[in-house]
């Protein structure tokens, strides 16, 4: 059996801690990364083509970071400490410098970040989880309520149950449906 496709489209700090679906971790390898990564690339501030262990790394432990924090949260806890420290220090490992620029008409600013690439990628996934935890809809984040489901997800209703109709809710609306007809 394949490893399921990485689910995507609720914040990008959510996105990567739902890289790691039960018994599957979907950003294991490089080539996993890059797809993922490729999945992500209209919200990331450069190109983070060809990743290597190095990237992989990274994203892993700033996605641990990530998961403790907003698992604390959801169970009305304060994050772990070590979670806190971790997404700063993954921030200032490659500090975001504005750069001013002449664009042909006036002066606007570019936000680089300096670095190896793997600082650079885990500094922007830290910004997210920064800007995630400190945003007041973190209190809404829930767990998918399939049985065997960990994904999460920020419902926009508040009816919503599954981290995706298609996925989830379609599985447990067919469950239902045998249950009642057996």
């Amino acid at each position: 059996m394949s490893a399921p496709e990485p689910l995507v489209g609720e914040h990008l700090a959510i996105d990567l801690v739902n890289t790691r679906p039960a018994g599957a971790d979907l950003v294991g390898t490089a080539e996993q990364l890059a797809q993922w990564l490729r999945l992500q690339e209209h919200r990331l501030p450069e190109t983070f083509a060809d990743p290597g262990e190095p990237e992989v790394r990274a994203v892993q432990q700033v996605r641990d970071h990530v998961d403790s924090a907003l698992t604390a949260l959801r169970h009305g806890e304060r994050p772990p400490e070590s979670a806190l420290r971790g997404l700063t220090a993954a921030q200032a490992a490659a500090p975001a410098v504005r750069h001013l620029v002449w664009d042909g008409d006036r002066c606007v600013t570019r936000t680089r970040r300096e670095g190896a690439v793997s600082a650079r990628l885990a500094a922007v996934l830290a910004e997210a989880a920064v800007d995630l935890l400190t945003d007041p809809a973190v209190d809404r984040l829930r767990q998918c309520a399939a049985e065997d489901c960990v994904m999460l997800f920020v419902p926009a209703h508040p009816r919503r149950q599954w981290c995706s109709p298609e996925r989830c809710g379609n599985r447990a609306r067919v469950a239902r449906y045998y249950r009642r007809h057996k």
